[in-house]
């Protein structure tokens, strides 16, 4: 029988503001998050054969003194084939495991911010350069791997197809989905996130854009679901109980024919069945022919579409840059949390920030205690220095 989602319980144990709903505690399963900042995975194109390096150290460890409720760690391959570029990062051997491992030792003697990990595979998409090198699909002779997906049909017109994965492929793939969760858990992880998106291999299965079978595994809708419920299933069985684990989708694929809310809105509710912790919702990703219409919180209507035929949290990502902007997502129920990407790398600090402008507090390393502005003195809490 699959586990029932528990529900998102305020954690009273912060001293945060009550005022801000920004900077109200929540809780998802067994994490507790002192506010509803979280930091989205981004990919950084920087790791060794998939090892974690010295930059995902610097990366990571900047972020996680950035006082937000989760620190979610980038994409994660589960086999090297899985990776977008040569440079991302990667979970699937003792190799891969004990390099992230140093990098999450370290970071955690700097804060005690819960640590989550996106698990995907890349699909069509994989075995392409970094965004710095063009992005152009690399040939295996040059370097790159054949890419995989539900469908020999290629992401970009000219390019060589992928091949279509077969019955034994699709087993191997769940397995190893369920190894590289294995593999968090033992790192110690706090919450896994499943990327269902952005036009990687679980969206190309759900996309009828990118999914063109005619077996079990395409056509209707269940059918296109099937592998990714496969997946998520697998990957819960062997995710601890008392932590959450959510799934990443793109809520349209901004075509015509293609992927939309009315069915994400369907598989958000097999995943909440199926014990899922929460919807994160982008968009997107799934064809160079994509329309999409841009704007401050562009996506945030998809969220509350979700959030509203749904009885598990939802996530707002997408161009939400400013502490009032993210306040009124919560305050006026579009969504339960705000994850910010580059607007972090912009400003580690926003969260800071955000608590000086929404007149709530946050936590921070005591070694920085001393950069609070005098007009400010709540920002950090209740905090004194001795005299000497």
């Amino acid at each position: 029988m699959s586990p029932a989602a528990p529900s998102a319980v305020p954690s009273s144990s912060s001293p945060i503001s009550s005022g801000s709903h920004l900077f109200s505690p929540f809780a998802l399963r067994g994490v507790r998050m002192p506010n509803r900042i979280v930091i989205s995975p981004m990919c950084q194109y920087s790791a060794d054969e998939g090892s974690a390096t010295d930059w995902h150290l610097a990366h990571l460890g900047q972020l996680a003194m950035s006082g937000a409720g989760l620190l979610m760690i980038e994409a994660t391959a589960v086999e090297p084939e899985g990776r977008i570029t040569p440079g991302c990062l990667g979970l699937w051997d003792d190799t891969t495991q004990t390099a992230l491992d140093a990098v999450l030792k370290s970071v955690r003697t700097m804060a005690s911010m819960p640590i989550a990990l996106q698990i995907g595979h890349a699909g069509r998409k994989g075995s392409s350069g970094r965004p710095w090198d063009g992005g152009q699909l690399i040939a295996p002779q040059a370097g790159g791997w054949q890419p995989v997906a539900p469908s020999a049909v290629p992401h970009l017109p000219g390019e060589v197809p992928p091949r279509a994965l077969d019955e034994a492929g699709l087993a191997a793939l769940r397995l190893r989905f369920a190894d590289t969760t294995r593999r968090a858990a033992l790192l110690g992880l706090d919450a896994i996130e499943l990327h269902a998106a952005h036009g990687y291999l679980l969206h190309e299965f759900l996309s009828p854009v990118a999914n063109q079978r005619t077996d079990r595994w395409g056509g209707s809708l269940e059918n296109r679901m099937r592998f990714p419920l496969e997946v998520f299933e697998a990957m819960r069985a062997v995710w601890p109980q008392d932590k959450p684990l959510g799934v990443r989708v793109s809520a349209t694929d901004w075509l015509e024919g293609g992927w939309d809310v009315d069915q994400t809105i369907v598989f958000a509710r097999e995943l909440s069945q199926r014990g899922c912790d929460w919807i994160d919702v982008s968009s997107g990703g799934i064809s160079p022919q994509q329309k999409i219409v841009l704007g401050p919180g562009y996506q945030v209507p998809f969220a509350q579409r979700i959030r509203e035929a749904v009885s598990i949290p939802v996530m707002a990502v997408g161009l939400i840059t400013e502490p009032a902007q993210a306040e009124a997502v919560l305050a006026s129920g579009a969504a339960d949390l705000v994850a910010l990407a580059r607007g972090l790398l912009w400003n580690p600090r926003w969260p800071w920030h955000a608590a000086a402008a929404l007149g709530a507090s946050v936590s921070v390393p005591h070694q920085y205690w001393r950069s609070q502005p005098r007009e400010l003195k709540d920002v950090f809490g209740t905090i004194s220095f001795g005299q000497r």
